[in-house]
């Protein structure tokens, strides 16, 4: 017998779940693409993804994943045979070094491994050292959803003042966009993209670049194909040059409608709150588990860890956990079997098919998220260790209940 009959729930790191409301909302027959309703309210979205951003400069919508976000920054800023300074901290860190290599820029990693976040007084160094300013970019993720790692953009922008180098400073944020506090303008970040598929909580197939007037002035000596060209997109002639062909349309109302309940209804400042707060609910949770036995023989096998040590260091979006051996892919079998709770696989920290591959899950907290959702996670989880013969730490249910009662 199965008890999993009834509503399943994604507790993946992106796609996240989608409100009700934004389905409702791209529940219509196909508008008229050339005038009237769509185009009116194509107009509506650009002042609040900006203000999702906390930014007054450029916008551009492209229908296309994270992947194609990355492609467009780079081709709209620099030429194949410039060398970019890529800071690693995870699997998407390296994903859009290897993007631009197939671009026929010129990589320089700068590593901080899988479990740290990256040092602002090594990108200093580096940047000191490059005395013919041949570095044209430094490109860093803000989280790297594989790691659940969160940088600090400030410090990095800091570093990069300090160094007294004029290389634009891009950076990713599919993974933190709507979850995570981020502050393009007062951050200084001359190019950033996300996703629409996780904080945004859309359907997954558009991204968005953003960019200031130094990343436009770059865009003069750079060559887009026509495609991933960003000036029409962001000042369009007419309305398809925002779209580079017929708009998505149905992506679009619901986008509207995600905006809605981020912008209108609860407030950005709010969204980044409430992911706080979820976090520290799970984060606890964890850490409660973390002190039971792995196979109920008390051996003081840790059972399970944060992959990122320092909770300041945490992304609120994302964690990633790494158990005790096998225990990880039983959690992960048995919550999506019996419970209806799909969590993330342990992406970049593990090979499948190796013995660690079940050492690792992630569970995404981005978006759409209430009490009643996060303490579903928690209590398939827990029965899943049960489930599984380990012995996790008693009152992890109640730790986190007592971070959201007090919230």
């Amino acid at each position: 017998m199965s008890l999993n009959f009834g509503r399943t729930q994604l507790a993946i790191p992106g796609p996240s779940i989608i409100p009700e409301r934004v389905l409702n909302a791209m529940h219509r027959p196909s508008p008229n693409i050339y005038h009237g309703e769509l185009v009116d309210m194509v107009d509506t979205l650009f002042p609040d993804l900006k203000a999702v951003a906390r930014t007054k400069h450029h916008a551009a919508i492209y229908i296309a994943n994270g992947h194609g976000a990355w492609e467009a920054a780079l081709a709209n800023t620099l030429n194949r045979g410039d060398k970019v300074l890529v800071i690693t901290t995870g699997r998407f860190g390296e994903g859009w070094a290897a993007l631009a290599r197939t671009m026929g820029i010129e990589t320089q990693i700068l590593d901080f491994g899988l479990q740290s976040d990256a040092d602002p007084e090594k990108l200093e160094e580096a940047l000191r050292a490059d005395t013919n300013k041949e570095i044209k970019a430094v490109m860093t993720v803000h989280v790297d959803t594989a790691t659940s790692v969160l940088n600090d953009v400030p410090a990095l922008r800091k570093a990069i003042d300090n160094a007294g180098h004029d290389a634009l400073f891009m950076v990713d944020c599919i993974a933190s966009l709507g979850c995570d506090q981020f502050e393009m303008d007062d951050w200084g970040v001359d190019v950033m993209m996300t996703g629409c598929q996780k904080g945004l909580m859309t359907p997954a197939g558009m991204s968005f670049v953003y960019f200031n007037d130094k990343a436009a002035a770059a865009r003069e000596t750079a060559s887009p194909s026509f495609y991933w060209d960003w000036t029409p997109r962001a000042n369009p002639d007419v309305f398809y040059q925002q779209f580079g062909g017929t708009a998505p349309t149905h992506h679009l109302y619901g986008l509207r409608e995600a905006l809605n309940i981020i912008v209108h209804e609860e407030g950005i400042e709010a969204v980044w709150k409430r992911h706080a707060t979820i976090a520290k609910a799970i984060w606890a949770a964890v850490d409660t588990w973390g002190g039971g036995d792995s196979n109920g023989d008390k051996s003081n096998v840790p059972l399970m860890h944060h992959n990122i040590a320092d909770p300041a260091k945490r992304s609120t979006a994302v964690s990633a956990i790494t158990t005790a051996p096998g225990i990880a892919g039983k959690v992960r079998d048995w919550c999506e079997n019996e419970a209806g709770i799909t969590l993330g696989i342990g992406l970049g920290l593990a090979e499948p098919g190796t013995p660690q591959w079940d050492q690792q899950f992630r569970i995404g907290h981005m978006g759409h998220q209430n009490v009643a959702m996060t303490m579903a996670v928690l209590g398939s989880i827990e029965t899943a260790l049960i489930a599984s013969g380990a012995e996790p730490g008693s009152g992890a249910l109640t730790a986190a209940a007592k971070i959201l009662a007090a919230h």
